[in-house]
């Protein structure tokens, strides 16, 4: 994987000029997993491989349920913010607020998977992820990831994956970049039709923010494809890379 990494490094990436790669210091990551509704199992997973990812980039990482984490100063300490699977309420007003001016001056954030279940009465953080979670059927999906522009770490232009995969309450297309879609034709219970985006980011101001839908089981975080789009996700929400 690390010689995947580097390969994706050299080709169609332009490092922008952040203080801590133009001294040279290591990207900082904070990887939020707090939790109000449901927890998924799989957030040991999401933590371990985002680490082993931000290594094989030369980023530190470091994991919290601490929403103190939110405070105009710590995140100052941060190139992208990770929320990976928080559920409900996970800030109160004044953590909100620290976290819209992180945004507005330039930051980055990450949504994995039930992200988009996340601080449904924040109208700010509705249009950061993109959209919200609407329901998924029942069980796991087995279906095609379908890239309509592959990046230089991803598998090729399709991979099958077999995950929850979750229907929006509204279809983000438009607001945002579609990175991929799944085909709701390889699965019962899809509710958006022929265009159901899974995968998508955006710039918000000077910000950057790139979502994933998948992730809910804890195989995802082993499959090196998988591995692969979030490591695209930590590079463009870090400001590694320009495009995402």
């Amino acid at each position: 994987m690390a010689a995947l990494l580097a390969a994706g490094c050299s080709r169609g990436s332009r490092p922008v000029a952040t203080p801590r790669l133009a001294d040279g210091a290591p990207l900082r990551v904070l990887v939020f997993t707090r939790t109000s509704g449901w927890r998924h199992d799989s957030i040991p997973d999401a933590i371990a491989a985002l680490r082993a990812i931000a290594g094989e980039l030369g980023m530190e990482v470091v994991a919290t349920e601490d929403a103190t984490a939110f405070s105009p100063a710590s995140l100052a300490g941060y190139d992208a913010v990770v929320f990976a699977s928080t559920t409900r309420d996970v800030l109160d007003d004044a953590q909100q607020r620290a976290f819209e001016a992180y945004m507005r001056d330039g930051g980055g954030y990450m949504g994995i998977h039930a992200a988009a279940d996340t601080e449904y009465d924040w109208p700010w953080y509705g249009d950061l992820v993109g959209a919200w979670f609407a329901n998924h059927p029942e069980g796991l999906q087995a279906t095609q990831v379908r890239f309509e522009q592959p990046g230089v770490l991803d598998e090729g232009e399709s991979w099958p994956a077999t995950d929850e995969i979750y229907n929006y309450r509204r279809n983000p297309r438009g607001r945002v970049r579609v990175i991929a879609t799944v085909d709701e034709t390889t699965y019962d219970g899809g509710t958006m039709g022929d265009d159901h985006p899974i995968a998508w980011c955006h710039r918000p101001g000077r910000g950057r923010a790139w979502y994933t839908g998948l992730g809910h089981t804890r195989a995802m975080y082993a499959d090196p494809r998988f591995r692969r789009h979030l490591a695209r996700g930590l590079r463009f929400a870090s400001g590694v890379d320009a495009a995402c």
